[in-house]
């Protein structure tokens, strides 16, 4: 079967890459706009690079409603925080992503206490375990409903329990516990792993898989 998006609903097209691209990691990014803080999770996200560290969020508009607090607190200002979302706060997370009208806190809403950050002034999610503090670095409106915001990351902070050796950046990645999106109103665990060492073309040589 083959779709090609162009001739399907965009209820169809969504369906199709959101039951097909998955884990995908939740962005639960807090703003701060002209009418207070905003919070919302949004699972159209990766880091897209390290130098410079360099973040992707695909924004969905409201048909009726237009582009949400996120998404225009991030084109006035060009400052936001992604929290990243471990089990025990997913309901936390979920109240916040109610239609809830232009202007509500949802932090509040949620119960949710903040930390300053450092470079940036939308506040943290202090029981997160990570943060990325970033800037904008441009914006594209790929549609009437969506844009795409690239981020310019200008600090991590990990709650120091995560970490094995500050160092080095060794966390404890397991330990973080965090979650990511499935398709419909399903999430997953990310504890479930396995290993897979990246092969060198020295290793494909000597075990005749490749020929030189």
């Amino acid at each position: 079967m083959r779709y090609d998006l162009d001739a399907v609903a965009p209820g169809i097209a969504y369906k199709l890459l959101a039951a097909t691209t998955i884990p995908r990691p939740i962005a639960w990014v807090v703003t701060k706009g002209k009418d207070g803080i905003n919070a919302a999770p949004y699972s159209f996200f990766n880091v897209m690079g390290s130098a410079p560290p360099t973040i992707a969020l695909g924004l969905m508009a409201d048909p009726a409603r237009g582009f949400k607090d996120t998404a225009t607190n991030i084109l006035e200002t060009g400052e936001f925080v992604i929290n990243l979302v471990p089990e025990r706060l997913v309901q936390q997370m979920n109240l916040t992503a109610a239609d809830a009208p232009r202007g509500v806190d949802e932090l509040a809403l949620a119960g949710l206490a903040t930390l300053p950050s450092t470079h940036v002034a939308p506040p943290r999610i202090a029981e997160s375990p990570v943060s990325y503090e970033c800037v904008a670095l441009s914006s594209v409106v790929t549609g009437p409903c969506q844009t795409v915001v690239i981020g310019r990351v200008l600090a991590v902070h990990i709650d120091d329990r995560y970490l094995l050796d500050a160092a080095r950046a060794h966390i404890d990645t397991p330990g973080l516990d965090l979650v990511a999106r499935s398709y419909g109103s399903d999430y997953i665990r990310t504890g479930d792993t396995f290993k897979l060492d990246r092969p060198t073309w020295a290793d494909l040589l000597a075990s005749g898989k490749a020929k030189p």
